[in-house]
């Protein structure tokens, strides 16, 4: 009779309990792609926000930096919260980039940005890529700054 409460109970603790944790699925439009298609978030993660992050500029009158050494500066700078907070840069799930052009009335650097972005993300040491839109926008709070990116993160939920 005891073996039989004690396979009742167990029976009744398994159907109680939660699944296995799933896990933060990505999607690539193909193996390339610098980042994900989509992301999709399983129920009891926790979201972490960053606001806009900003490079580093050096005092006037030095220049300011062409877009791919800010954006080391902001990768890193986002890599410091990240850790901060008990997170990596493999644990963001979104990305939005604001980029202004070098000079007035031309384009933003893309291909600088990228130049350290994939540093960052998909690479083999940490292949998670987030979903990312990249705009370009006619300034920034900083003069000089040629992007400011802002993050989501996710945490799984603790044991």
């Amino acid at each position: 009779m005891t073996q039989r409460l004690a396979a009742l109970a167990a029976c009744a603790l398994a159907a109680t309990a939660p699944a296995a944790a799933q896990t933060v699925a990505r999607t690539a439009a193909s193996p390339t792609a610098p980042i994900a298609q989509t992301v999709t978030v399983p129920a009891g993660y926790e979201t972490v926000y960053l606001s806009g992050v900003l490079p580093d500029l050096p005092k006037a009158p030095d220049p300011p930096g062409d877009a791919e050494t800010q954006a080391a500066s902001v990768f890193g700078k986002i890599a410091a919260v990240l850790k901060g907070q008990g997170l990596g840069e493999g644990d963001v799930v979104s990305m939005t980039i604001y980029m202004t052009a070098a000079e007035p009335g031309g384009r933003m650097d893309f291909a600088g940005m990228m130049k350290s972005y994939t540093k960052h993300y998909g690479t083999p040491a940490q292949p998670n890529k987030p979903t990312r839109s990249t705009v370009q926008v006619a300034g920034l709070a900083a003069p000089g700054a040629l992007l400011e990116v802002e993050v989501t993160a996710v945490r799984a939920p603790r044991k």
